[in-house]
């Protein structure tokens, strides 16, 4: 089976920090990020950065939490403020597409062997998720308080004296490397270096791992997150210990399983639905499903033996890096007319309307297809 970095374009942001912003180099870098987007929706980050122990320690105390007592995780839920900070237990949050005739289409024009596994009972999802929100509170009264909102410390002390500094050295690791991202998309777009950056720096930008039981939801083609895009504007991953994610590369319709190169300070972005917005759909937010296969299983009987005290649980080390809530998003007209020439050529081509309409607004839009808002 191939390696992301076979199928997907690797970016190198060593050259780009390194290296003045209009050398040659960076420029050519800059470039094949945002070709990436465009063509796959997705991209693999090379970062010298990124610490692999950092991911562990944060991947081991996630873990922890999610191992508690039932009663324990129910105390850090915040459903008045839809979930936007703190846990959301499983089976809560539902697949948009089980009901979205759009995606519905895009899933019936794929090959048959490359659908996601079948989400038509628009069961929620059973994984569970911790939303730790890493934004700068604007200086402004915000229209959106409720997506802005105070983080959530668990209560248990062996988990909450390491919470804050663990979820905040890992979190800026992501959250870093995704804003250089941002900033190189835009040079390859022909836009300002900061035009993306700027536009999320008052963003609600969240920590957001999932969490699967391999004990109670372990058996194969189990979904663990239905076939989905996010609503934000970049999302970044780390490594997960055990696999199960599949991305579909927007050119070609096929299936991708995530496997990381097995050594190097890599991560995996994905676009999203603000900037597939912004960029009057020239961008495609990437569609991606989280299950069970064979290799999830191989994965965890191994873990049985190499760590027998540790909890059976698949942990996703995903950071959603978003536009400001009160950022007016409307798509630049340039891009959208080279949206429509480049979808124009493709295959089962569906025309959007991207409305004028604040970050806050398309985010309440999005809740409350995915039930996580009233």
């Amino acid at each position: 089976m191939s390696t992301l970095s076979e199928t997907l374009p690797v970016i190198d942001l060593d050259i780009f920090l390194s290296q003045p912003t209009q050398s040659a180099r960076v420029q050519d870098e800059c470039n094949k990020a945002a070709d990436a987007l465009i063509t796959y929706g997705a991209l693999l980050v090379h970062d010298s950065r990124v610490s692999g122990e950092d991911n562990d320690t944060f991947l081991d105390l996630i873990e922890d939490y999610f191992a508690q007592p039932i009663e324990d995780l129910q105390k850090d839920e915040r459903p008045e403020i839809h979930y936007q900070v703190g846990v959301t237990l499983e089976n809560t949050e539902k697949p948009k597409c089980a009901v979205d005739e759009p995606c519905l289409d895009i899933i019936a024009n794929l090959d048959p062997a490359e659908r996601p596994l079948d989400i038509s009972g628009h069961h929620p999802d059973p994984k569970c998720r911790f939303f730790w929100k890493m934004g700068t509170p604007p200086p402004y009264e915000t229209e959106y308080p409720a997506l802005n909102a105070p983080n959530v410390v668990p209560q248990a002390s062996d988990i909450r004296e390491k919470w804050e500094s663990t979820m905040e050295k890992w979190g800026h690791s992501m959250k870093n490397a995704v804003e250089n991202i941002a900033e190189m998309t835009a040079i390859g777009l022909g836009l300002p270096r900061g035009f993306i950056k700027d536009a999320g720096k008052y963003g609600p930008h969240l920590l957001g791992p999932t969490a699967s039981d391999l004990v109670t939801y372990g058996q194969e083609d189990t979904i663990l997150a239905g076939f989905h895009t996010d609503l934000n504007c970049l999302t970044i991953h780390g490594r997960s210990r055990y696999p199960g994610l599949n991305i579909w590369a927007r050119n070609t319709g096929k299936r991708i399983p995530v496997r990381f190169p097995p050594t190097g300070r890599y991560l995996l972005v994905q676009a999203g639905k603000q900037i597939e917005h912004l960029t009057g759909g020239l961008i495609k937010a990437g569609f991606h499903e989280v299950v069970v296969n064979k290799a999830t299983l191989q994965t965890a009987e191994r873990r049985k033996v190499s760590h027998p005290d540790r909890p059976l649980i698949r942990i996703s080390s995903t950071f959603f890096w978003h536009l400001s809530s009160d950022y007016e998003l409307v798509p630049i007209p340039e891009l959208s007319e080279r949206a429509n020439v480049f979808n124009s050529s493709q295959a089962a081509y569906q025309h959007t309307v991207y409305e004028r309409m604040k970050v806050g607004q398309q985010v309440q839009n999005e809740l409350k297809h995915i039930a996580l808002m009233a």
